[in-house]
């Protein structure tokens, strides 16, 4: 499939909608978000007196907190590849880290409630190599949820509106650098709410639009699709090889490889204790729990399994986007269901809303992944190392430099993985390699008063290097060779 130019090839799924409309969004909506927290920005240092002009208003907010949503393209991904257990467990291996974080959050709060990054955690109890190896964790943990964002984003993107992959990669980091310079953690939050509340909305119509189409018409006759779709998708290891039963070998396999890799996604990343760290204790362990429960039951529980399961019913008719053939390994990977899904029930309606909701999700998530390694660059690397006595012009200065640096290095890793064949399923079932090997150190570091300066150093490093030996040495053994289709295969992942 070629993701790159979508219309020169008569194999390629047209766009449903012209190119403009993703000019549109992803660089106008960026603009406006942009001015519109310039204008929050003022407002909100006349009457509140928040000032982003200093280093606590930008980086922590004055610890006030707000509400920020993830993305949704995986959840389709999994149920159209391990039927509905796929949905299930999905939501499951994210609510569980979510609720676990508020307690976490909560702890480290309380202990250390004038910090701004868990890394200062980590320098002042263990020192200056544990501060650095911990550092470099962190920031290559935030760098590849960001490319795994932007891939998903970028391709959903591509597809819906005929925009080269190339253009979406580069100019959807835009708009939130944009914003994120101008308003701070601030505007993390505010966009975040708002977004939020948008996906909220568009979620529950399209959810309903898929039961209530004239190719569904109902949950039951979604089941009988999906009952037909059948024998041209047998699940290797689900019962009898269907797709409508929670004993699934494949689904259990996808489950431990998501929960671990979850832990790794979270815990390492600094964003969300920025977030601990910018709320109020009280209000941290029922915004998290709350949260968890929230995000179990609307992305992948409720849109997961009925336009996943409609995908698998809907893909043999000839409403669907690639009839009369199915979709690709590639498409699959690439997070195309939902929006196929979409512009089968509902035409370019649909396509407008999955657009509308793929881009406020990733703007969401980069904006939190970029700031959370401004504050990195910031406050565990300039101002520890290079000017301790950092003014609060010179602190500021530099977190807006990071910023920036950060956006394009993103944008720059997510081309480079484009090109040499890497897509999101890719990225959403490696990460765990590289993010989990210092989640049980940094957990230590806060909960338990034991752990070494030692334990916490080599735990991280021995494990990354004997989880990237398993990994490739399995890739190796069940398929004869390393590449980026062995390596991401479900075994050597596990």
């Amino acid at each position: 499939m070629d993701l790159y130019y979508r219309s020169d090839k008569p194999s390629v799924v047209p766009s449903p909608l012209p190119q403009s409309v993703g000019y549109g969004v992803v660089v106008a909506a960026g603009l406006a978000f942009a001015f519109g927290m310039m204008g929050l920005t003022a407002i909100l240092k006349k009457t509140l007196n928040e000032d982003n002009s200093k280093v606590e208003t930008f980086m922590v907010a004055n610890r006030t907190s707000w509400l920020w949503s993830t993305a949704l393209l995986s959840c389709v991904l999994v149920t159209y590849s391990y039927g509905i257990s796929g949905a299930f467990w999905y939501g499951a291996g994210c609510s569980t880290v979510i609720v676990f974080f508020g307690y976490l959050g909560t702890v480290c709060k309380g202990r250390v409630p004038e910090a701004h990054t868990i890394l200062e955690v980590i320098r002042i109890r263990y020192g200056t190599v544990a501060h650095l190896s911990f550092t470099f964790l962190a920031i290559v943990n935030n760098l590849l949820n960001t490319i795994n964002m932007i891939l998903g984003a970028s391709a959903a993107i591509s597809f819906l509106t005929g925009m080269h992959i190339m253009a979406s990669t580069f100019l959807l980091p835009l708009g939130v650098v944009l914003y994120t310079l101008v308003g701070g953690i601030k505007a993390t939050f505010l966009t975040d709410y708002i977004h939020t509340f948008a996906i909220l909305i568009l979620s529950c119509w399209l959810t309903a639009k898929v039961i209530t189409s004239e190719s569904v018409g109902s949950i039951g006759r979604l089941y009988d699709l999906v009952v037909a779709a059948q024998s041209n998708h047998v699940v290797e290891g689900n019962y009898e090889g269907s797709l409508l039963t929670m004993t699934s070998q494949q689904g259990i396999y996808f489950a431990i490889i998501l929960l671990t890799s979850n832990f790794g996604a979270v815990v390492m990343d600094t964003g969300y204790f920025l977030k601990a760290f910018a709320a109020s204790p009280s209000a941290v362990v029922p915004g998290y729990v709350l949260g968890g429960i929230s995000y179990f039951s609307i992305p992948p529980w409720s849109l997961g399994t009925i336009v996943g399961m409609a995908s698998l019913g809907l893909e043999a008719l000839p409403i669907f986007p690639t009839y009369p053939r199915l979709m690709t390994g590639a498409e699959v990977t690439n997070g195309l269901a939902l929006p196929y899904v979409a512009v089968a029930v509902a035409g370019k309606g649909g396509a407008v809303a999955v657009l509308l909701m793929t881009f406020m999700a990733v703007t969401s998530t980069l904006s939190a992944q970029i700031l959370a390694v401004s504050s990195i660059l910031t406050f565990d690397i300039y101002r520890v190392y290079f000017n301790q006595e950092a003014s609060n012009k010179q602190v500021i200065r530099w977190g807006h430099i990071g910023v920036v640096v950060f956006g394009v290095v993103a944008a720059a890793f997510t081309a480079m993985f484009h090109y040499i064949g890497v897509d999101m399923g890719w990225t959403l079932y490696m990460l765990g390699i590289l993010t989990c090997p210092g989640v049980i150190p940094l957990i230590f570091t806060i909960l338990w008063r034991k752990q070494t300066k030692f334990a916490a150093i080599s735990s991280a490093f021995l494990g990354m290097a004997t989880g990237l030996g398993v990994w490739l040495g399995s890739a190796y053994a069940f398929s004869g060779e390393v590449t980026v289709a062995s390596t991401g295969g479900t075994l050597p992942l596990l």
